[in-house]
């Protein structure tokens, strides 16, 4: 489990493909000082806002698996050495929970539709997946590239956050152009209470 406050602005180091095919799974490399601190065998990093399984780590990088469903449904496919990733260690059972409960699971990919400036915040305006906006409610929290934000607004097919300097330093967030990707985990308790209001129409409840 992860809390969507971000460690550290890592960069990618290398990309390999694993599989026999294009797509098919990569090992990536990924530099991060902070989050390979004590980083061991086995330990999760959330990359992105994706839930990846150390594999090794030395001289402040570690490497990962990233198996075909990961790349279909998130935009670490598009990654390439050079690119910079929000990096978050696995939260322990005594960490305060800053954000909100994000499980490092990506529901879809969205894109970057438009940012305004303003004095102290900016506003960014991302595409919203039809499967996923009902889950996607007015000052609800989402996890953009793995960074927990609160929905200022929401629309038919989009939904805006207001981000502080914070964020836009220390984040990807600071530096998406419109038409970027990004990864999108929606509230997991939203799925949960769906489920079980289901399951109680079902019953007749």
């Amino acid at each position: 489990m992860f809390t969507g406050i971000v460690e550290e602005l890592g960069e990618v180091a290398a990309i390999e493909q694993a599989g026999d095919s294009p797509g098919e799974a990569a090992r990536i490399t990924v530099r991060g000082p902070v989050v390979t601190s004590d980083a061991a065998h086995g330990d999760s990093i959330a990359v992105n806002g994706v839930c990846l399984t150390v594999v090794d780590s030395a001289d402040g990088a570690f490497r990962a698996d990233v198996m075909k469903e990961t790349l279909d449904r998130s935009s670490l496919g598009a990654l390439v050495p050079g690119s910079p990733v929000n990096l978050e260690r696995a939260a322990k059972v005594s960490d305060r929970l800053g954000g909100h409960i994000v499980q490092g699971h990506v529901d879809g990919t969205a894109e970057v539709l438009e940012r305004v400036t303003g004095s102290r915040s900016e506003t960014l305006r991302f595409s919203l997946p039809a499967e996923l906006a009902r889950y996607v409610v007015e000052k609800g929290s989402i996890a953009v590239d793995g960074v927990s934000l609160t929905v200022a607004s929401v629309g038919a097919d989009n939904f805006t956050v207001s981000l502080i300097p914070t964020t836009l330093d220390l984040t990807t967030l600071g530096r998406k152009g419109i038409g970027a990707p990004v990864n999108l985990e929606v509230d997991v308790i939203a799925k949960y209470v769906e489920r079980l209001v289901a399951a109680g129409r079902g019953a007749g409840a």
